[in-house]
This record gives structure tokens, sequence and C-alpha cells, in this order.
């Protein structure tokens, strides 16, 4: 079954793509070299700067630590504009197609502030992984407002529930797991 792209959707998948394309060209790396750095083949980098496919949370994240920036930074580069009160209805929403986690930039970046929150939404029996993070010891507050949520930093799993905080500074691995019978909702405060 084919899935159709929302129009707002298909627009912020093409500007991530030109954006990927001009992070690598930038550092003068061929696919090649990039696809040795992040971990990601060289055709499915190919297809994504070419717009063909829509890229997954994991990859952006590779390729995210391969740039040295947070994913957040990057939607901001392809994201319209910044002004002090964001309504709703004009927070971006980034759906990765694979696990159909839903991110909403809650107060994107802007110029001069350094925090900012997102909203994620995991379905349930849902995983998204990833190998390291794109500024070593950032720091992240996430409470979790629904559901159930594994999250694993390093080689600890933390189990949460409505309500719980969970803080840290994120210098390796991480990754964000739902359980079999119910998804998740949290914000994620960056700092």
């Amino acid at each position: 079954m084919e899935q159709t792209a929302h129009p707002l959707a298909d627009t912020l998948d093409r500007r991530i793509a030109e954006r990927l394309k001009v992070l690598r060209t930038e550092r003068g790396w061929s696919l090649d070299v990039l696809a040795r750095h992040s971990a990601v083949s060289r055709a499915t980098l190919s297809r994504l700067e070419n717009a063909e496919v829509s890229p997954t949370a994991s990859v952006l994240g590779r390729l995210c630590a391969v740039y040295g920036l947070p994913l957040s930074r990057l939607m901001h580069m392809v994201e319209d504009g910044s002004a002090p009160v964001v309504p709703r209805d004009a927070q971006p929403v980034w759906t990765d197609p694979e696990t159909g986690f839903r991110r909403r930039s809650v107060s994107p970046p802007a110029g001069g502030l350094s925090g900012e929150v997102l909203e994620g939404a995991l379905p349930a029996a849902a995983r998204i992984a990833y190998d390291r993070p794109p500024r070593p010891g950032q720091e992240h507050h996430l409470i979790l407002l629904e559901g159930r949520l594994a999250v694993t930093v390093g080689d600890t799993v933390h189990t949460l529930g409505p309500g719980d905080c969970l803080r840290y500074r994120l210098f390796g691995s991480s990754a964000f797991e739902t359980p079999p019978d119910t998804g998740a909702r949290y914000l994620l405060f960056l700092v």
C-alpha cells in the first residue's frame, strides 16, 4: 500500500534532502566518504539527497552525529524563520516513515537561545536507537506525558511512567522503546 505524503511533509523532506546535500558538499565529501563515516549505505544517502525517500530518525541521527550537530539544529536549518510565539499549528511536525515516531518542534532553536522543547510520540512496540549523540554532553530533560517508555542511556535502562522526569547528559548511545501494548508521548527539553 503506497502512502501519500502530506504536502507540508513533502516540502520538509525536500528541504531536509537539500540541506543534507549542502552539509556533505561543504565538507568536500563524496557519498562514499559519508557512507563510511555514517554507516549509512551510499545508495540510501543518494536517495535521501534526491528526496526519493523520507529519512528515518535513526539515519538522521547518524548523519547529525557525523556532522556534529543536534537533529534539532538540522531541523531548524530547514524550517521557516523563528518568532517569539510559535502557535501549535505552526510548529513543524516530522514523522519517521519507518517507526511512526512523530516529532513536533514545540520551540525550535532560535538565534541566541540555546534551549528548545520537542514533543515526541512513539507508537506501541516501536524502538529508535542512536549510536552516538550529535553533541556529546548535551543536557536532556524528558517528561513522559502518556504511556510507557524505556529510555536507554549508555548501558542504563530507565523505565518511565506518566509524569516521570528523566534528566541526563548524553555522551554515548541512546534508545527509546515502547512496550507492545502502549505507545508514549513525551516532552524533551534540550539545554
